[in-house]
């Protein structure tokens, strides 16, 4: 079949949004209509080649490659051996997948699966080769095997995830990505709870999820840091309780919280971190407390400064996190029901919604720190 999708052709580029042809879904795979896709910064690092590992690295995911990770969709048609979907289902996508049946999947730590591990491979997960091609016949990659920037897309079961028909597909598209990467990073990874003092750096659409992760785990206080006014302002319909423009600013309003103890969890969750980055939230953070590293980094990024008798002596905790050590097949569902119960908020998250056509638009917006999160919603089409 023929549809249409935002493809990234050469880093550095911007979109193209262009007609390509879609295989049927083979064994073990669905073809989704998608609703809607959120814009993560992530897809701006594959468009602007930031993730690129050096040349001649299996993890290089060179264009051309439809971009999106993050979506709803609703299931059109179902290949052979699968038997969790049927066509009219509703869905959100993982950008892990699940197998299910790995070490990691059996003993309760499905974002850790070995199959989710090959998410930035070329090609199918479940055979190796494409279903999405342009019109001249070149095979296109689909970013983290979804490829959510696209009216149509072909997925491996394995990476999607029913929610209740009830739900409104838009706003659920975040549980795909941001709301349990960033949830998950204060209520598992930090293991954040009442009376807690919280601090966030970054907070568009996974640092706000993380806001909102803390507050109703019952930290006290929630500090949230960014540079950009805006998303100062709007951290405090989150769950912050307190905001600052810099670290340093940070410091003295937790210090001063704290009575000189500090935070007991931080979340670093930039666009990208940066070589200074972990010293500087780990400086936030108290003896014994945690710190948690939830943006990306550049694979050349190979090594960070630390204070080591601070981090040793003071026994602090750093460590990574990786969809919010959240497992999507019980995770994204229980999140949709704090968010039909009113306690997780979805649509708010939502600065704009924009046509398929806007995408340069849409990720101008998001690379200005105007947007919380913007969604490219099919409808509007």
């Amino acid at each position: 079949m023929r549809s249409r999708a935002a493809i990234v052709r050469e880093p550095g580029g911007a979109w193209s949004v262009e007609e390509f042809e879609l295989d049927p879904p083979r064994a073990g795979e669905v073809l989704l209509q998608m609703a809607a896709a959120g814009l993560c910064h992530s897809d701006d690092h594959i468009r602007s080649g930031f993730l690129s590992a050096p040349a001649g690295s299996a993890r290089v995911q060179m264009p051309p490659t439809i971009g999106g990770h993050e979506g709803s969709a609703v299931v059109v048609e179902v290949g052979a051996n699968v038997t969790g979907f049927m066509p009219g289902d509703h869905v959100v996508t993982s950008f892990l997948a699940v197998c299910g049946h790995c070490r990691w999947c059996t003993s309760g730590m499905e974002y850790l699966c070995d199959t989710g591990a090959g998410t930035l491979m070329p090609g199918m997960p479940t055979d190796g080769t494409f279903r999405h091609h342009s019109r001249c016949g070149e095979d296109l990659r689909h970013t983290s095997k979804i490829g959510a920037f696209a009216q149509h897309t072909v997925v491996a079961a394995d990476s999607l995830v029913k929610i209740d028909p009830g739900l409104p597909l838009v706003p659920s598209a975040l549980l795909s990505c941001a709301v349990p990467t960033g949830y998950g990073s204060t209520a598992h990874r930090a293991g954040v709870s009442d009376g807690d003092t919280v601090v966030v750096i970054g907070v568009g659409g996974i640092g706000t999820a993380a806001l909102q992760g803390a507050a109703l785990s019952g930290a006290t206080n929630v500090v949230a840091v960014d540079p950009v006014v805006f998303k100062r302002d709007s951290a405090l319909q989150f769950g912050a309780t307190h905001t600052a423009a810099t670290v340093s600013t940070a410091a003295a309003v937790v210090r001063e919280l704290t009575r000189g103890v500090m935070a007991d969890a931080v979340v670093l969750s930039p666009s990208a971190i940066g070589d200074a980055d972990v010293a500087d939230a780990l400086s936030l953070t108290r003896k014994g407390g945690t710190c948690v590293l939830t943006g990306m980094a550049a694979p050349e990024t190979g090594s960070v400064r630390l204070d080591l008798q601070d981090f040793i002596l003071m026994n602090k905790n750093l460590c990574g996190t990786l969809f919010g050590s959240c497992n999507p097949t019980t995770e994204i569902p229980a999140l949709a029901r704090l968010y039909q119960e009113g306690k997780l908020k979805l649509d708010e998250m939502i600065t704009r919604r924009y046509r398929l056509d806007d995408i340069n638009v849409a990720f101008d917006d998001l690379l200005g720190g105007r947007v919380i999160r913007g969604v490219i919603d099919f409808s509007l089409e």
